[in-house]
Formats: C-alpha cells, sequence, structure tokens
C-alpha cells in the first residue's frame, strides 16, 4: 500500500532548561498524518539555523558538513522508501523509521511462514495429517512463490502487504497461467488462508486480506457406476490376475464407500462383530480422523475371504493386496476399456458407487450412508443424492399411486 502523503522536515528542538549554546537538529517524518522522529546527531546555534530552507546557515566547514549530513538523511529516507515499495511493505511513518534505524522486529514474509507450516505438517504425516494433504500445501507454496514473480516480480512479500486484491489476482493467475479449474483454485486459496488465519491468530495482521472474497465452490457432476456397469465388472473374466486384483478391490471400495487411503491402511484387527453380531468395519477417515463403521455387505466379505492367504497380505499385515493410488488408476482405464465402461475410472468412484448406487438407491436413509461415509455433515452427502434420478422416480412413482388412491371415488 502506497502512502498518500509523505512529509520530511528538518527542525531543531530546545531542550526545557536550555539557556544557550547549540540545539539538536531533528528530522521529522509525516505519513498519512502520522508522525514520527529521528535524531540527527547534528546540531548548531539557533541563529544559524534556516527554518525556512531547514538547513545551517554559512558556508564554513562545519555548516557545509552539517548540511551535507542533513542531505545524506533525505535522501536515504527517499532510497528507503523506494525499497519498501520494491518489497510491498505498507510505507508507514514506523516502518521507514525502522528501517533507517534499524529497530524494530523483522517483518514476517509470507513464503517463510508458509514454508515453515508445511514444515511442521510433513513432520506430522501419517499422525496428523495424510501425505496428500501436505503434497497439497507444497503444491499452493510453489504456485504462491511463481505469483509472487509473476504478478509482482520479488521473491517474498511481507504478510502486512497482503491485500484483497492479492486474493483475486491470485485466483486469476492460477486459472490463466496455471491451467487450473474453478473448485482446484478454490481449494489452493483455501489453504493460503489457511495461512492468513494463523498470521491473524498469530498477531501478526491486522486486518484479514480476504475479507469479503467469495471462496465458493462450484457444484459438480459426481461420476458413479450403474448397477448393470458393476454387474459387468464383478462378472468379467481378466486374464491376468494382476487385473482381477484391482477390480476386487475396485468392488470392495464399491461395497463399503472406503476411499483409498482407508482401504490402503485397513488391518484385520478393525473389523470385528457389530451389534448384530456380524462383521463390521471400525476405523477413521485418514482425510477427517472421523470415526467410521460400517457394517460388510455379503459381496464385500467374499472378497476378502479370497485374499485372505494372498501373500502379499500375509507379508505386509494388510486384508488386501492393494498397490499404490497411482497404478490402481492406471489399471482401472485399462479395466474399464475391456468392460465397455465409457467413463474415467479411478478408484474414488468407487466411492461414490457405494453412495448412490448401492445405499441411496436402495432407500437407505441419507443420515446413515453420511454416517458411513464418514462426512462431518450431511450437507456433503447430498451432493450425492442430487443426482438420484432413479430413486425420485420411484418416489413420485409412489406418490403418484397414493393420489389416485385417494382421488378414487368411493364404490
Amino acid at each position: 500500500m502506497l502512502e498518500q502523503t509523505l512529509g520530511i522536515l528538518f527542525y531543531q528542538k530546545k531542550q526545557k532548561n536550555y539557556s544557550k549554546g547549540n540545539v539538536p537538529i531533528y528530522l521529522r517524518i509525516t505519513v498519512n498524518g502520522q508522525r514520527i522522529e529521528i535524531a540527527t546527531k547534528q546540531s548548531c546555534e539557533p541563529e544559524r539555523w534556516n527554518t525556512q530552507a531547514q538547513r545551517v546557515r554559512g558556508t564554513n566547514e562545519v555548516s557545509r558538513s552539517i548540511n551535507a549530513m542533513l542531505d545524506t538523511l533525505e535522501r536515504q529516507v527517499h532510497d528507503t522508501r523506494r525499497t519498501l515499495i520494491e518489497a510491498h511493505i505498507p510505507i508507514t511513518a514506523d516502518n521507514l523509521k525502522n528501517a533507517l534505524t534499524g529497530q524494530g522486529e523483522r517483518p514476517k514474509m509470507l513464503l517463510e511462514v508458509f514454508a515453515e507450516h508445511n514444515r511442521q505438517m510433513a513432520v506430522l504425516a501419517n499422525r496428523e495429517y495424510s501425505p496428500a494433504t501436505v503434497t497439497r500445501y507444497e503444491t499452493t507454496l510453489e504456485h504462491t512463490r511463481k505469483f509472487l514473480q509473476w504478478k509482482y516480480k520479488v521473491t517474498d512479500i511481507e504478510i502486512t502487504a497482503l491485500t484483497y486484491s492479492f486474493a483475486t489476482e491470485f485466483e486469476f493467475y492460477l486459472k490463466s497461467e496455471r491451467k487450473c479449474n474453478h473448485n482446484s483454485a478454490i481449494k489452493y486459496i483455501g489453504n493460503m488462508r489457511k495461512i492468513v488465519n494463523f498470521c491473524m491468530k498469530s498477531g501478526w495482521l491486522q486486518k484479514d486480506p480476504f475479507f469479503g472474497y467469495k471462496m465458493a465452490k462450484r457444484e459438480v457432476v459426481r461420476e458413479y457406476l450403474t448397477e448393470t456397469e458393476i454387474q459387468e465388472l464383478q462378472g468379467k473374466q481378466f486374464v491376468i490376475d494382476r487385473l482381477s486384483q484391482v477390480r476386487d478391490i475396485f468392488l470392495f471400495s464399491c461395497y463399503t464407500g472406503l476411499a483409498f487411503i482407508d482401504v490402503f491402511q485397513l488391518r484385520s484387527e478393525q473389523i470385528a462383530k457389530g451389534v448384530d453380531g456380524n462383521l463390521w468395519i471400525f476405523t477413521s477417515r485418514q482425510k477427517t480422523d472421523t470415526p467410521t463403521r460400517i457394517p460388510l455387505l455379503p459381496q464385500a466379505q467374499l472378497i476378502l475371504e479370497k485374499y485372505k492367504d494372498n501373500p502379499k497380505c500375509i507379508n505386509e499385515g494388510k486384508i488386501l493386496p492393494i498397490l499404490s493410488n497411482q497404478k490402481m488408476n492406471a489399471y482401472l482405464k485399462e479395466i474399464a476399456d475391456l468392460c465397455g465402461i465409457h467413463k474415467t475410472l479411478t478408484f474414488h468412484i468407487a466411492r461414490h458407487t457405494f453412495a448412490t448406487t448401492i445405499t441411496l438407491s436402495n432407500g437407505v436413509p441419507i443420515e446413515t450412508v453420511s454416517k458411513m461415509l464418514g462426512h462431518k455433515s450431511i450437507k456433503i452427502t447430498q451432493h450425492y443424492a442430487k443426482i438420484i434420478d432413479k430413486k425420485v422416480s420411484e418416489d413420485m412413482l409412489i406418490l403418484k399411486s397414493r393420489l389416485q388412491m385417494r382421488q378414487s371415488p368411493a364404490k
């Protein structure tokens, strides 16, 4: 933020008990009405001071030396102002004084704070945060670093220089230069918002630069498999065992609603008898650390039974021979082609399929589905419910039937 007014004044300041002799010369800097003063460590007799010129009268060596020093100080004020502007540090009287005198706390810089946040997050990876979350914040940091170079031609920026326009320009950069879609851009800005909130809570920022900035995501259609596509997957015979294994693990997620990381970390001790005497999954979602309890459907139990003696499962203590998410998704694309499924098949579609085709479409209440999915809010689950046209059609047919019965003439 640039200053509206900048005033520089040299003046003499007499002490209360002054009687005669030299009087100290001070420098007063005024920015937008805010004043600070700095002792120049120069002095002269009052009758030799030219108030209008703000310099010492005379051409002798002493006068020239004092005036040269005052000229140097004035240039330093302008040079310091320019340095602060280039560093995107607000031009205030206090900031100018601190920069000139070397006093004051070193300003907090955005990327430095961000990098320290990410360092601490990485230490807590697999405990407090998933590796994917750590990676996402590292990506946000890199986007921010490149944005500062693209927009401001600087390697870092003081956090007090952040403004509303910073957020809007960052969004524009992500969409135009990084080719991010709207929701991805909003996710990155949300990560940035967390850093800004931390700075505010730490007392380094007095005003929220994101105040009034809208961070609403656009609703997207979540792909899922239909009952017919699920049957096609289940009945397909693969020549390659690896494809069969990936298909089975994908179907296990379709019948449990577990995300990739939760299936990857699932252990046999997390499967036990529930309140009904049948087998349940007792776990916590890696993403939200939300406790999750899921009754095991027969289809899921058959898959577990199939792999209970698998060498990879026995050696690694897992219940399924799951690969990395990247490899799973690569094989799923091949499986989709072989099964004639014209959708971009990814592991996360299994979770969507559980929410839609397996549960909501079969009349399971949305509150129950939300609980099994480990959602913290039912609003998240409602995104799935909006796309169940089949369920809407069935409910409306029931309603039509009831209305017709009421309207039928009495015999």
